[in-house]
């Protein structure tokens, strides 16, 4: 599921006063960026007449340290264009020069709220897009992809209350049965706790636009955030709140979606084959190369935040938070039928469609479920690239 406007750590009371990276770039009197060694040539990093010169990744929301597989590959010789909300630079894997360039691009209000797949088929530079996997069954019939690989195993996606308001509750259910509202940005997430009993259809408010003002003006509710951003912003950059918020994952109530997946265009897949028997390699390892050391790419979302000035606030510290919390909160795992990072689980695969397809089918969103062999494949991960235990 995307998010919606000013959603997760867009919930800080006001926007920060932000600096343009004017006309587009960035300063041209700073030093030039350090050498990186060359890929071996022909070798698995090297990306070089398999891919295209530029290989455009397409976000479903502003930069953010979930997205931080992403922004990880982009090398220290970048430029940001702060009119078309972009950067791009060396694509840069492992320490090693790819012999391409990467841009990558956020959603949301950038591309004015449009789903990635609808993105993916207007614009067919893009090779991969982050793809959730609710999103793929709505774009199936008119606006295929194919996910290739996942990054977050585990959707971080919330509902948190009031401590103080709903004293001794620890779940969304014990809450819920309070009859408070449910605010949510949409009403998938209603849907499917009404089609379990947990809450009724009166109590669904599907209001929230991403501002803490509601929860703060009327803590009996039950809110919709992310655990990887969300807990840290209202206790620490939200001076009305200032304290600590229950929450609990949906994940925990079939909520099983992969959040933005790798996807790719369906009809693309054959011409892209041979790049992506080369990145989606890179894209598993970059994601836990980045959790292992996410400071250098955080400090650049935070720059690219600043620099794109749509009153998205973001700061190092949330950033520091999420990666944190990605993997101590286990929404970044290996895939646990297999042991593979980034690989999907076809039994896993064939529940979301069979809980999310009839959802989106009765609000007429879909007209028909798709197959769930069709959202996805494995045929490019490699299976040796598992996430380390502790």
């Amino acid at each position: 599921m995307t998010r919606p406007a000013s959603l997760a750590a867009a919930a800080v009371v006001a926007a920060l006063a932000l600096s343009a990276c004017g006309g587009g770039a960035t300063d041209p009197g700073a030093a030039p960026a350090p050498a990186v060694p060359a890929a071996e040539a022909g070798g698995p990093l090297d990306l070089t007449g398999v891919c295209p010169a530029k290989v455009v990744l397409q976000q479903d929301w502003q930069p953010e340290a979930e997205h931080g597989s992403m922004y990880a590959l982009v090398g220290s010789d970048h430029t940001i264009d702060s009119g078309a909300k972009s950067v791009s630079g060396s694509l840069v894997a492992q320490g090693m020069d790819t012999g391409v360039d990467v841009e990558v691009r956020p959603g949301g209000p950038n591309v004015g709220f449009q789903p990635v797949p609808a993105l993916m088929h207007l614009d067919d530079t893009i090779v991969l897009g982050a793809v959730t996997t609710d999103a793929a069954i709505s774009g199936a019939a008119e606006q295929p992809t194919v996910a290739v690989a996942s990054q977050m195993t585990v959707s971080p996606q919330i509902l948190m209350w009031d401590p103080a308001s709903h004293q001794g509750a620890t779940t969304i259910r014990q809450v819920a049965a309070q009859g408070v509202p449910v605010v949510t940005s949409g009403d998938i997430i209603p849907a499917l706790l009404e089609s379990q009993g947990i809450m009724q259809k009166s109590q669904s408010d599907t209001s929230y636009e991403g501002t803490p003002a509601r929860f703060v003006s009327d803590p009996t509710i039950l809110q919709q955030g992310f655990a990887t951003a969300e807990p840290y912003v209202y206790q620490n950059e939200i001076a009305e709140w200032g304290r600590p918020v229950g929450f609990e994952p949906l994940a925990k109530y079939g909520f099983s979606v992969y959040p933005e997946a790798l996807a790719v265009r369906a009809d693309k897949l054959e011409q892209l084959r041979p790049c992506l028997q080369k990145l989606v390699p890179i894209m598993q390892r970059s994601q836990l190369d980045y959790l292992k050391n996410p400071a250098p790419t955080n400090r650049l979302i935070v720059e690219l935040v600043e620099a794109y000035q749509t009153g998205w606030s973001y700061s190092a510290g949330v950033a520091d938070f999420s990666a944190k919390a990605q993997v101590e909160q286990g929404f970044v795992t290996n895939d646990p039928a297999s042991g593979v990072f980034g690989q999907f689980d076809p039994a896993r695969m064939q529940q979301i469609v069979s809980t999310f397809g009839p959802i989106l089918q009765a609000q007429g969103t879909i007209s028909t479920v798709p197959d769930p062999s069709s959202l996805y494949t494995n045929e490019f991960i490699d299976p040796s690239i598992k996430m380390e235990g502790p």
